[in-house]
């Protein structure tokens, strides 16, 4: 009984040992697994060897046979489980397939990495399952570091513990890994990168070649190198200053002969114009006073005015800045003003009508202001921006000088007196000149510095010609000529109404009643001035717009002198159109050219006398 009992003790041990030895095979494989697996920490239990012995009958060698008999056991059982893990490993070999076999590089990467990171948990573990176990026996001992210190495939029996699906899945992972291991992949990479590297082409520095001392330099001019023939250098030649021409240069002071620039001179046809202006000046219109006729009769009047190609033509080049009717009720003559300074004449009544027009230049700037002397109708007057103020005199052929400021610029001018004999002259800068043709020389009695910085437009009261209005920037002024004896002057009153950039300022040419002015603002402005006083009154404002550009003149608005109730000025509709207002702000007519009145109208004059409109185009 005592021998039976002991036998199976001894299978009882065998098989507790070797399900520890199973549990330490299966954590030190390397796998990665998706779900937690459940291992059961079996303890060891201690094989104890009875040998009864007595003090008095003691032998070292008795102990010494029991631990011999250990140790062959031991050794029996590591060699039993060496030849199991052998024989695994030749089957598993056996059933690898091809798909395992063209895993890639980074497959086996991936795989490497997380068996250490497995292998290094298991380890954990393991160390925390032994720490917390008693080892009693020596031979379990030595059978465990025989199997730590042995790193191949465990056998079939030591995944008992595992599904079949996990142990395939085991025996795949290490067998991937160590198949990938042996490409040696990483080493073949980097051997392929050593050899794509681009080798940098040595820098060839050019050989400059070397000069000889006895060579012969390259001929050179001795002009170029400012030497004589002798050797001796020249000297330096002077440097003229180089002279800029001036675009517009002055014309020479004093009178100038009237010399036609599309004409010839000594040509019958320019000699019979001449005449012809002279004859017709002789005979003055009659200065009856008459009554303001109605505005249907007006109305009618204006209704039978008609444009056409014959009373279209270009009388100068550029645009035109000014214009002025000859009051002869025979023969229709009209004068415009350039902004090249010329100043062109047309008989509307001369066949062809190429014939009819005649150019001269008197002025080198753009002339701003043009009128008929209202003693002598054969006398032209014209203002510039050069500085010049001067007279052309048909009878005579010939433009004196009648004022000359050339550190100035003039803007306008108008008769102070009936007779034409004193001007009132505004400049740019704000100042006024008053200038006496009796007074022998081209300079002015007076220079007035006015409190305007600008002065545009200068006009004198038809009837108390002591009062004349400026237009200036932004305000209007009224002066009384018989106080200009001061440097600066005041004026008697100011308009301060005007919000923007004021483009002129006029009196009704019969009674002066009313005063028009022309705004940037796109409003017509019309005051009282029946009664020039400390303030006069504004009654209507029209609105119109005035925003020509700034490559068109700027509107100017005048009165009629046939009808001073009414005013004409230029429009910016479609279709281009001259329109004509009535001073309660009504709107009276509109003159509609059709293909023969295609641009804007800027500059706009009536004939004092006849129902004649001449409007002025870029």
């Amino acid at each position: 009984m005592s021998g039976s009992r002991a036998e199976a003790e001894e299978k009882v041990g065998s098989r507790q040992r070797l399900q520890v030895n199973e549990y330490k095979e299966n954590q030190n494989i390397a796998y990665v697994s998706l779900r937690p697996v459940q291992t059961t920490v079996l303890g060891k239990t201690a094989k104890v060897y009875l040998v009864p012995f007595s003090l008095s009958s003691y032998k070292p060698d008795q102990l010494k046979r029991s631990k011999s008999l250990l140790d062959k056991n031991s050794n029996n059982e590591v060699a039993c489980k060496k030849c199991k893990k052998a024989e695994i490993k030749k089957t598993c070999r056996r059933i690898l397939t091809p798909k395992m076999e063209a895993t890639s590089s980074k497959a086996e990467s991936t795989l490497q990495k997380s068996s250490l990171d497995v292998h290094a948990e298991s380890n954990k573990w393991q160390y925390k399952s032994t720490s917390d176990t008693v080892i009693l026996s020596a031979d379990t001992e030595s059978s465990q570091d025989g199997d730590s210190d042995e790193g191949t495939t465990p056998g079939m029996d030591d995944f008992s513990g595992l599904s079949p699906y996990e142990k395939k899945r085991l025996k795949n992972i290490s067998e991937n890994a160590n198949f990938f291991a042996s490409l040696q992949l990483s080493e073949s990479a980097a051997r392929l990168r050593e050899m794509i590297k681009k080798r940098q082409p040595p820098e060839s520095k050019r050989k400059k070649p070397k000069k000889k001392e006895n060579e012969t330099g390259c001929r050179r001019s001795m002009r170029l190198l400012k030497v004589d023939p002798s050797g001796v250098s020249l000297p330096a030649t002077p440097t003229q200053p180089i002279l800029v021409a001036d675009e517009n240069p002055l014309l020479p002071p004093g009178p100038l002969e009237m010399t036609s620039e599309n004409r010839d001179d000594n040509s019958e046809l320019f000699k019979g114009f001449l005449q012809t202006w002279a004859e017709v000046s002789k005979t003055r219109s009659k200065n009856t006073e008459k009554e303001l006729s109605s505005i249907k009769s007006y109305k009618a009047n204006l209704n039978g005015m008609i444009i056409s190609e014959d009373t279209v033509y270009k009388v100068t080049k550029g645009p035109i800045f000014s214009m002025a009717f000859h009051p002869s009720e025979i023969r229709t003559l009209v004068a415009a003003g350039a902004r090249s300074g010329q100043v062109g004449l047309w008989d509307l009544t001369h066949q062809p009508k190429e014939d009819g027009v005649h150019i001269f230049q008197p002025h080198s700037q753009p002339v701003s202001c043009l009128y008929f002397s209202p003693a002598n109708p054969a006398h032209l007057l014209s203002l510039s921006y050069d500085g010049t103020l001067r007279c052309g005199d048909f009878s005579r052929a010939v433009f004196e000088e009648v004022y000359r400021d050339e550190r100035s610029s003039f803007s306008s001018f108008d008769f102070l007196a009936e007779d034409a004999s004193t001007l009132i002259v505004g400049h740019w800068d704000g100042s006024m000149s008053l200038v006496d043709r009796r007074t022998p020389g081209t300079s002015c009695e007076k220079l007035i510095n006015s409190s305007l910085s600008k002065i545009r437009t200068v006009h004198v009261h038809p009837v108390h010609r002591q009062y004349f209005i400026t237009a200036g920037l932004r305000d209007i002024h009224i002066y009384d000529a018989r106080f200009l004896n001061r440097s600066r002057i005041k004026p008697l009153i100011s308009l301060t109404e005007h919000t923007k950039s004021i483009a002129s300022a006029y009196f009704s040419p019969l009674t002066g009643n009313r005063v028009v002015t022309t705004c940037a603002d796109c409003k017509l402005r019309i005051f009282d001035s029946s009664c020039i006083s400390s303030k006069i009154p504004l009654l209507t404002t029209i609105r119109h717009n005035t925003i020509t550009g700034r490559w068109l003149t700027r509107f100017q608005a005048v009165w009629d002198p046939k009808q001073e109730d009414c005013i004409i000025v230029g429009s910016m509709a479609h279709p281009r159109r001259v329109e004509i207002f009535h001073e309660r702000g009504k709107w009276v007519h509109s003159f509609l050219g059709g293909e023969c009145l295609a641009s804007v109208c800027s500059i706009n004059a009536m004939h004092p006398t006849r129902y004649i409109l001449a409007g002025a185009r870029d």
